[in-house]
């Protein structure tokens, strides 16, 4: 079975060696002293591994089941959600006023990424919870936070997102589902919702749906529709739990991974909703929750290569295939652990490059939001909503690729599901899709978030790496290295954008057909950047005389094989971009 060990000493570099946060000047970061945060991650990491790494197997194997119209989980998930109740993890980045612990969102998404990659299944039934807090928290009434907000806080109630119909996916204006206003002040909501995580479970007393309809007088598409708050069961004046709303589980369905997640076709026949925020304006509300979750998606993505890199590292050291080629390493053995072989370490070296560059790039978004909502700062706010859809594609895509690299090293092990790699590939797989396909991230990147202020936020990005680069360019130790691939690779970005800007109003395709490498070449760019900045803060470490010199150059090492062999893809990208949009609208669509 895999096994799974919290990255608590990575985390902790990136956070105080490279993001410097009890330095940041963001309200409530002072308090984020290194024994604090160690504190806190030792703790979640426990958590992880003891806890929730040994039902990732079981969810896969037993699923969801629905009995008499009540789902229920796989065995132990019931007695672990009480852990996580009782140790108040769902709350710890959460408003105090409603039961949370005020801790910044930077928190929170660290303890995420440690749970998502011990069971990203269980994991999703609190963070869809987390995001269905934030839409009520910002969107609510005073009366909706109270009822409602509190008991999601201590998960004795969770929360959902109910966009997608089954005619209705990424185009939500053409979505069937009714809100008939009421005389009470309610709306009667009457429809069919697909795919929703977590619709239904037996671990809490109450699900909160938020759910998108459309209410009379809206118009057609998107300006039409609104969003309310609907509970599975009615919640009395006291807040005691009423009668049971008709809301019910059609069927959960059959996926090709996070079996142990309830996904469910969710039915609505009359049932009492209430209005969150304005009448249809309820694509604003619901975003709120959609950006939160998109960085929760591209968390994922990452998290899952990590947990399959670890499984797999431990692999490659002790499967004997072979003689290293240089001479025996293993000279009493019939033959030499697979990780000596140089294709073998290539394979490992993608992958933990890259794992350790998106932890870094997540943390940093993470900052940005902290940065944006604890101290108003306009220009971080700029800078994560153009990061998102990076954060959410990039990430995805290549954790995805990662896990499947980490499959390989297996051979034909890791196709056995007895060795658990089959899992993490397959619960992998869902991240490049929900909340919003990749495809539309790119789309969204390339067709508003550029444009966004007229620019401002991917210049600011353009100004930051510009000047790192001219701050940094005496150091002889990350200019050839880090600096010059770093500065070669941005031009490539600027060079794309100025692309679509010379050719994308005259022929749109130009720059729809380049905007997924757009967001690929952006996302290595990012990692880049991260990279030259830890490795600045391990030469930095090295040279104060660390007592742990192997961590860091380790970390210098890994850098470099970044910037060495997968920074230069930013070129193909480019190259795809700029053969513009012919290749790709050649052929009619009878002739494919």
């Amino acid at each position: 079975m895999p096994s799974y060990t919290a990255p608590a000493k990575d985390m902790q570099f990136v956070l105080h060696e490279v993001l410097n946060i009890s330095d940041a000047g963001i309200p409530g970061y002072e308090d984020l002293e290194p024994d604090f945060t160690s504190a806190v991650l030792d703790e979640a990491g426990k958590v992880a591994s003891e806890v929730l790494a040994p039902l990732n197997p079981v969810g896969d194997t037993e699923g969801c089941t629905l009995e008499n119209g009540v789902v229920r989980t796989p065995t132990g998930f019931k007695a672990a959600f009480e852990q996580m109740k009782e140790g108040g993890w769902n709350g710890l980045d959460l408003p105090e006023e409603f039961g949370g612990q005020g801790l910044p969102y930077l928190m929170g998404t660290a303890v995420g990424e440690m749970f998502v990659s011990a069971n990203m299944a269980f994991n999703m039934y609190q963070g869809l919870t987390h995001g269905a807090i934030s839409a009520i928290i910002a969107h609510g009434t005073e009366d909706q936070k109270t009822t409602f907000v509190p008991k999601m806080v201590s998960l004795d109630w969770t929360g959902t997102m109910n966009l997608t119909e089954p005619h209705a996916g990424t185009d939500l204006g053409i979505m069937r589902t009714k809100a008939e206003p009421q005389a009470d002040g309610s709306y009667a909501i009457t429809g069919q919702k697909i795919f929703i995580s977590a619709g239904d479970h037996d671990m809490a007393e109450n699900v909160i749906h938020l759910v998108l309809a459309k209410a009379p007088g809206g118009g057609e598409g998107t300006k039409g529709i609104s969003l309310f708050i609907v509970p599975k069961f009615l919640v009395n004046a006291d807040g005691s739990l009423g009668a049971r709303n008709p809301v019910s589980v059609g069927k959960i369905e059959e996926k090709m991974g996070i079996h142990g997640n309830a996904t469910c076709v969710m039915n609505y026949d009359g049932a009492t909703g209430y209005l969150i925020g304005e009448l249809h304006k309820g694509m604003r509300a619901m975003f709120t929750m959609m950006n939160e979750a998109r960085i929760g998606v591209g968390l994922q993505g990452y998290a899952q290569a990590e947990v399959a890199y670890q499984n797999a590292l431990e692999y490659a050291k002790d499967r004997l295939q072979g003689r290293d080629v240089t001479g025996a390493k293993n000279p009493d053995g019939a033959a030499d652990p697979i990780i000596v072989h140089p294709d073998v370490r290539r394979n490992l070296m993608d992958q933990k490059s890259f794992v350790e560059g998106a932890r870094a790039f997540t943390f940093w978004g993470a900052q940005l939001i902290d940065r944006a909502h604890r101290a108003g700062d306009a220009e971080a706010e700029g800078l994560i909503s153009l990061m998102t859809p990076v954060i959410k594609g990039f990430l995805t895509d290549k954790g995805f690729e990662t896990t499947i690299a980490a499959q390989q090293v297996y051979g034909g092990h890791g196709y056995i599901e007895e060795w658990g790699m089959s899992q993490f590939a397959r619960d992998a797989r869902i991240a490049m899709i929900y909340e919003g396909a990749n495809g539309v991230q790119a789309l969204d990147l390339v067709g508003r978030k550029l444009a966004a202020e007229g620019g401002k936020p991917v210049m600011a990005f353009f100004e930051m790496v510009k000047s790192f680069i001219k701050e940094n360019e005496g150091d002889e130790a990350l200019k050839k290295d880090f600096l010059e691939p770093l500065k070669s690779a941005s031009k490539d970005l600027q060079a794309a954008g100025m692309y679509f800007m010379q050719n994308g109003m005259k022929n749109p395709n130009a720059a729809l057909s380049g905007s997924y490498d757009f967001m690929h070449l952006f996302g290595h760019v990012c990692l880049g950047l991260m990279w030259a900045r830890m490795a600045k803060a391990a030469q930095a470490a090295l040279d104060a005389g660390t007592g742990d010199a192997a961590f860091y150059e380790t970390k210098i090492a890994t850098g470099r094989y970044y910037m060495a062999r997968q920074l230069p893809a930013t070129k193909m990208h480019l190259a795809r971009i700029e053969s513009g949009a012919d290749p790709v609208m050649a052929l009619d669509a009878a002739n494919f």
